[in-house]
């Protein structure tokens, strides 16, 4: 019984400073411009809790981003139509591409801030490797692809955190037409007939 307590109390102090996290991103336009003494204070939590609890900044950035992502990743991996594993390749590409970029246009800052924490190289991060595999195994499944390993990295380059940002954030590209334009050009590399929706806007 005497060392529920603690656990508590860490499981309490973890979600504090990912919900205050959450909201300094939200309210920053650099990542840069909030400090793990930022969120420590916002979190009501000391920085020695902040760094026992996530290690460092890029553990707190990774650890946020996950807990933003799972329930797009449930559905990935095991939900229904069309992200689930049961639906046809052809139609689970687009969707699992569209689904990445509308959470990182969701997410922009943190995603941000993830890919820039110099945590080294973002192709070896777990989110983006689990990403890999279901693009990869999706690919596999449609004849006559060639070298589908290198075409999910190509695909998933159409997502990046940093090109989300210069065209939703510089560019004013709205959202509808980022979804059109990505899915125009996964249907360029599957060979497949543009989507009605992004012909129209091209």
């Amino acid at each position: 019984m005497p060392e529920r307590k603690p656990r508590k109390d860490a499981a309490r102090n973890r979600e504090a400073v990912l919900v205050a996290a959450d909201a300094l991103f939200a309210r920053h336009a650099s990542p840069e411009d909030v400090t793990m003494a930022d969120i420590a204070a916002a979190a009501g939590v000391g920085k020695g809790t902040l760094f026992r609890a996530f290690g460092d900044r890029p553990g707190l950035l990774r650890a946020l981003y996950e807990a933003r992502l799972e329930p797009v990743r449930a559905a990935a991996e095991a939900g229904p139509p069309p992200l689930g594993p049961t639906t046809a390749p052809r139609q689970r590409v687009p969707a699992l591409l569209d689904a990445v970029l509308c959470f990182k246009l969701d997410n922009r800052r943190l995603a941000l801030a993830l890919e820039e924490s110099g945590s080294g190289s973002p192709y070896q991060a777990e989110h983006y490797e689990r990403w890999h595999t279901l693009l990869r195994a999706a690919l596999e499944q449609i004849p006559g692809l060639a070298d589908t390993g290198f075409t999910a990295h190509a695909l998933l380059a159409a997502t990046r955190a940093d090109l989300v940002e210069h065209l939703a954030g510089q560019e004013r590209v709205p959202r509808e037409r980022l979804r059109a334009q990505l899915a125009h050009f996964t249907a360029g590399v599957l060979g497949l007939d543009p989507p009605q929706e992004a012909t129209a806007q091209d």
